[in-house]
């Protein structure tokens, strides 16, 4: 009991020094786009001394920063770049859901959207049909990198840096393509923005999956259709890759990305 305690110490002092972290990152975003040190521990109802340690860990995690010239605080680029991702996701699902209910009742197939999470393609909304799919498409499943439609999506039009990591430890499993079939897979997919799947992930599922882009050519989320053999055959060529695409081009459209025309 008593190892238990003690190791149960560390994590809550690491717990509290994440919310106090935290609550000065709110302050600062409450007091943009700067503040004085005084003024931020007046706003947190903290000591300034204990203020100043938070900044100097948060400034060199790239959070935070100091204008050299007045000496105020304020938020870093990497609380930006979080801010930015988390405003561009919120965008893409309120766009993107009304539009999933009619591509969904056009093809009669479950359809979902997928964006990049922490831990690879991350499902954040799910339309299912009559004839539902769901071992795979609950909101919160992360999809695998190169066993999914969804995945390869992300693969070929992510950031190399931010798929590396992932593509790497999944190169490894049985049954991942080897470097010639996944670079042969990739320019098709750049080209012709679908991916199709027969049977990857799941035995007798196939899947139809494309591109939605925002503003500077970012990719902003993957647009899925999935169903289940015989009656969804997942034909790139075929009706339902045609209303994928189209759907997908007008997202994209409303997000002020370029969704090139097929």
């Amino acid at each position: 009991m008593t190892g238990e305690i003690e190791e149960a110490a560390p994590r809550r002092q690491k717990v509290q020094a994440a919310e106090v972290g935290t609550d000065i990152l709110k302050g600062l975003a409450d007091l943009a786009p700067a503040t004085s040190l005084s003024r931020l521990a007046e706003h947190v109802g903290m000591p300034a001394s204990k203020v100043h340690r938070y900044l100097q860990a948060l400034i060199a995690s790239g959070f935070a920063e100091q204008d050299a010239a007045t000496n105020h605080y304020g938020l870093g680029p990497a609380a930006l770049f979080v801010g930015l991702a988390a405003i561009g996701r919120l965008d893409v699902v309120k766009v993107t859901a009304p539009a999933l209910v009619e591509l969904r009742d056009r093809v009669n197939e479950t359809c979902f959207l997928a964006v990049w999470g922490n831990h690879g393609p991350t499902v954040v909304h799910v339309e299912q049909a009559v004839r539902a799919v769901t071992l795979v498409t609950q909101v919160g499943s992360v999809l695998p990198l190169l066993g999914s439609s969804t995945g390869l999506v992300f693969n070929a039009f992510l950031p190399n840096a931010e798929t590396a990591a992932l593509r790497v430890a999944e190169r490894a499993q049985p049954g991942a393509p080897d470097e010639a079939t996944l670079a042969a897979m990739t320019e098709s997919l750049r080209h012709r923005h679908i991916q199709h799947i027969h049977g990857l992930l799941m035995a007798g599922v196939n899947a139809l999956s494309a591109p939605l882009f925002a503003a500077g050519g970012r990719l902003a989320g993957v647009l899925t259709v999935v169903g289940a053999e015989p009656g969804f055959t997942a034909a790139p060529e075929g009706e339902a890759a045609r209303t994928l695409l189209d759907t997908a081009r007008q997202i994209s459209l409303r997000m002020g990305g370029d969704f090139p025309a097929s």
